[in-house]
């Protein structure tokens, strides 16, 4: 069944034209080309193949949608960057990473920190989907607080010298390059670097048996007196603000795509609720069952508005990064429930691959966990309300 879309309080007529447009182009390309596929590489943990899949997601302009035109790349506004997120994550989150960390991971700080010669180098070939990229910035012992990483860089005459681990990180094993964060060893400061596929000292390896995102491939990057010229340090990028504003654009996209996913499991709960008979009568008709789908719709309404809502703000230059974290910590608990709750209401069914909630509910566990955890959003916000940081505690051992 074509997917119409979940739109009880026409947020459809909050959409311009072209929004809509771009939404159309992107959601009939992914029920012709891509839908089916996703099911057998989730089931067989072979990530689809991004080499042929970047370049038509190129084309639709769905990377980098928000950069300027003069770059090579779409020149949309971030509405419509939040709309080719949620579309694809409907389908499946592997997409959405994809799509995200490429546009907010990896070309936004080569846009807004990079050299204007590694802007017109990178920029054009990532938003075709001619070059991937990946984002090197957790560690095996540093997620929420990357403040700490061990990754080091150190100034030796033309180069920098690159040593370091990094883990859980998107498309890895394939990147062409990586946008890569460490701690310069004289000054102590966050730095950002180009490394370039193939460069001494750059291993690239693949996390496998995984039990979520298994249509996506997910790595680890090490790096051993990895040699970077100078060329490549990314000159406006200094102290941690810098990697953390890349985190604030994955997350808005974010926000968007987990609705995406409910939005899927609410239709294939509605739809199979309707057919599916028991006691004579299909279950959608009783009211326990109501009562759950209800309780979707309610959710996803509210998160939908949101998410519009912070599209406006990001368009403006007006969102902040509290708002960021708040739209990603509500919509994935949004996505989160609305995964568990079809997946219920699809019964023995529901743990079938032939359904998409468990898939969605696997996948959705480690977008609730990346580009900051449920936990660490609700400090940031609780910050941003009493004036008090509870990241730290001074404790005596």
């Amino acid at each position: 069944m074509v997917f119409r879309g979940v739109d009880f309080y026409n947020i459809d007529e909050l959409l311009t034209d072209e929004e809509r447009l771009v939404r159309s182009a992107v959601r009939e390309f992914l029920e012709k080309e891509v839908k089916d596929a996703v099911v057998e590489a989730w089931h067989k943990e072979e990530s689809l193949d991004f080499r042929e899949l970047g370049p038509k997601f190129g084309e639709l302009g769905m990377l980098g949608a928000f950069i300027p035109e003069e770059y090579g790349c779409p020149g949309m506004n971030y509405t419509t960057f939040g709309i080719i997120c949620q579309e694809v994550e409907r389908v499946d989150s592997a997409l959405r990473s994809f799509v995200a960390v490429t546009s907010g991971l990896v070309m936004y700080p080569i846009w807004k920190y990079g050299s204007e010669e590694q802007k017109r180098k990178y920029l054009p070939r990532l938003a075709k989907g001619e070059m991937i990229g990946c984002f090197g910035l957790t560690e095996p012992n540093h997620g929420s607080d990357p403040g700490s990483m061990t990754t080091t860089a150190r100034r030796d005459g033309d180069e920098w010298v690159l040593n370091g681990t990094k883990t859980w990180i998107t498309e890895a094993d394939i990147a062409d390059i990586a946008v890569v964060w460490a701690r310069d060893v004289d000054d102590g400061k966050i730095k950002g670097f180009i490394v370039e596929r193939g460069v001494k000292g750059f291993q690239q390896n693949a996390i496998t048996k995984k039990g979520s995102m298994r249509a996506g491939g997910v790595g680890e990057i090490g790096l051993i007196n990895c040699r970077v010229p100078e060329e490549n340090r990314l000159p406006e990028a200094l102290g941690l603000r810098a990697p953390l504003s890349c985190l604030d654009q994955a997350r808005y996209g974010i926000s968007w795509g987990a609705i995406g996913a409910a939005m899927d499991c609410y239709e294939t709960a509605l739809n199979y609720t309707k057919e599916r008979k028991q006691f004579g009568v299909p279950i959608a008709s009783y009211q326990l069952v109501q009562e759950k789908l209800v309780n979707m719709l309610i959710r996803i309404t509210k998160g939908q508005l949101l998410s519009w809502r912070l599209g406006r703000l990001m368009d403006k230059g007006k969102a902040t990064p509290e708002q960021v974290s708040l739209a990603k910590k509500n919509n994935l608990r949004v996505a989160r429930y609305c995964a568990r709750t079809a997946r219920e209401l699809l019964g023995a069914n529901g743990i079938s691959l032939d359904y998409s909630p468990i898939r969605h509910m696997t996948n959705i566990e480690s977008v609730y966990t990346y580009e900051g955890t449920d936990d660490i959003h609700t400090l940031i916000l609780g910050r941003a309300i009493t004036g008090f940081q509870a990241f730290r505690r001074e404790l005596k051992l």
